[in-house]
């Protein structure tokens, strides 16, 4: 990976201006409680992050897309349409786990470095076949799009073993992409042609690391450590959704 955190702190800082830009004026309140709920999971799961030195802020936004992202810089957004989806503080940890993991392993780093990469590589590509658009097409398939679903199947392993760490139910995860599968259409894509992994096989491999993600779990002293969490969200925040 040849991207700086430097780097990658200037990317977050503009994608947050053009994110605030598109949403700003959808940002739920921190006080409501949808919001409250979003912060109390996300504080749990941050708290055994070991990423200390990382400003976070979370963010709900006042949407219909079943769908939530982090930017560099720890700056967490969820859609208010996956609430009814996730259902519960345990499904929500499963979707906030899985981002906060893309802040740990740098995926957004790592996908910078890797467009560096394409450019090069499709520049190649058309000398060779001397067709442009056959380049873009046998790079996307080739590296792209392999790629994001590696990043996010690693989010997935990462995530499931934060919200065991903070107490959570990793069963949730599975149950929560079960009933995304149910309601999202069938799109009839191809999975080799997805940007994420599909709704099956991401059930079938989060179920394999469930045994893993329970010892965790049991290792926690959940009930102490929830406790624990307890009386540090009672802390009250700064400015936005800020931790």
């Amino acid at each position: 990976m040849d991207v700086s955190e430097e780097m990658e702190a200037e990317m977050g800082k503009q994608a947050y201006k053009q994110i605030m830009q598109e949403y700003g004026r959808h940002i739920v309140p921190n006080y409501h409680p949808a919001a409250v709920s979003v912060q109390k999971v996300a504080k749990r799961i941050i708290a055994v992050s070991g990423l200390k030195n990382v400003d976070w802020e979370v963010y709900l936004i006042d949407s219909p897309e079943k769908n939530a992202f982090v930017i560099p810089g720890g700056k967490i957004f969820v859609f208010s349409g996956i609430l009814p989806v996730v259902q519960d503080d345990d499904g929500l940890a499963a979707v906030l786990g899985h981002e906060i993991a893309h802040q740990i392993a740098r995926h957004s780093a790592e996908k910078l470095s890797q467009m560096k990469i394409l450019i090069f590589g499709q520049l190649v590509l058309s000398i060779i076949f001397d067709a442009g658009y056959f380049a873009r097409i046998l790079m996307d398939v080739g590296l792209a799009k392999p790629f994001s679903r590696l990043t996010e199947t690693e989010a997935d392993y990462i995530g499931l073993k934060l919200m065991a760490q903070a107490c959570y139910n990793p069963e949730a995860a599975v149950q929560m992409w079960k009933r995304m599968k149910l309601l999202e259409q069938e799109s009839h894509q191809n999975p080799y042609l997805s940007t994420h992994p599909s709704h099956d096989s991401r059930i079938e491999q989060i179920t394999e690391w469930l045994p893993e993600a329970q010892r965790l779990r049991d290792a926690s002293d959940c009930r102490q450590t929830v406790q624990l969490f307890d009386l540090f969200n009672r802390s009250a925040f700064s400015g936005q959704s800020r931790f």
